[in-house]
């Protein structure tokens, strides 16, 4: 009689060859996706407190998943480290991360936040090339300067705008950190067990984390408007469940130092989205910071 073990073959796993245009194609999803996600947190911070908020979004994001993954019959059994890995990622990424940037956009701007926590890229590829073993290319490095370059003139240009303070940069710190971290314990776990179910479980796991904001969630739903309803389930249905499946996927078929850098553009897209929805014209020099992380992520391409 078989047994099934931890070193199984996969009912379904990250292909070997993946062609360049769908990696891309993810990137560009889940970039515009984070991006929107700055304007929504920003718009519901009167509806809902950030615990609540975090908790609702994941809610919604982890049932999506999990259906996801039932209906496609995606499940390799996770080795020991691998669940370990899954859980430093959920708390880290979905829980700490959700709950600190949700927070942060009570006291920061959405472009404003969105430059400040663009730090993790930065953190990403430092932690990936001594970790992950990737090491630090040349070009990654220039690129990486030239793209934080215009992600900081971005900030420059808008903090005029900014209702920022000491507290709410920190948040946004924090929040940087924690993504680098999640991503860190994501890539390992990619090698292995396919995107979809990965993102599942972290997305899960950081629902549970945020449990303790149930008894903020509950009431703020009840006495929540549509629009702020519709809010939270656009949250968690494409920043979430669409945007951070996208991103496992490419980060399964590239270099999470590389990967990072992509995310210089949710910058300029989002104060470029602010401009019709918000109605908050960008300065030409914001303008000129977008161009710039377009350039520093050519630049990584090199090579």
């Amino acid at each position: 009689m078989s047994t099934s073990t931890a070193t199984e073959t996969p009912i379904a796993s990250p292909a070997t060859a993946t062609p360049a245009r769908s990696v891309v194609l993810a990137a560009f999803v889940t970039v515009v996706a984070w991006a929107s996600a700055f304007l929504a947190i920003r718009e519901l911070r009167d509806a809902f407190e950030p615990g609540a908020l975090a908790l609702g979004r994941l809610l919604v994001g982890g049932l999506a998943l999990t259906v996801a993954v039932l209906v496609r019959r995606i499940w390799v059994r996770p080795s020991a480290r691998e669940w370990g890995l899954v859980v430093v990622c959920g708390v880290a990424w979905f829980a700490v991360y959700n709950v600190a940037l949700n927070a942060a956009e009570q006291r920061v701007d959405a472009g404003t936040a969105a430059m400040l926590v663009n730090v993790g890229p930065i953190l990403i590829a430092l932690l990936a090339g001594t970790l992950l073993g990737e090491g630090f290319p040349r070009w990654l490095l220039i690129g990486t300067g030239v793209a934080f370059a215009g992600a900081v003139l971005i900030g420059a240009t808008t903090a005029e705008r900014a209702s920022s303070d000491i507290g709410g940069v920190l948040l946004c710190v924090v929040a940087a950190a924690t993504w680098a971290i999640g991503v860190t314990a994501q890539k390992p776990v990619l090698r292995r067990l396919p995107a979809l179910q990965v993102t599942a479980m972290a997305c899960s796991i950081g629902a549970i984390a945020c449990l303790p904001f149930a008894g903020q969630l509950a009431p703020a739903v009840a006495s929540a408007s549509g629009p702020a309803l519709a809010g939270l389930l656009y949250l968690g249905l494409v920043p979430t469940a669409l945007a951070f499946a996208t991103w496992a996927y490419a980060l399964s078929h590239m270099d999470a130092g590389r990967l990072g850098v992509t995310t210089y553009l949710v910058p300029p897209l989002t104060i470029l989205a602010a401009w019709p929805l918000l109605g908050e014209t960008p300065p030409p020099l914001a303008l000129v910071g977008g161009l710039l992380a377009l350039t520093g992520i050519a630049i990584t391409r090199r090579g």
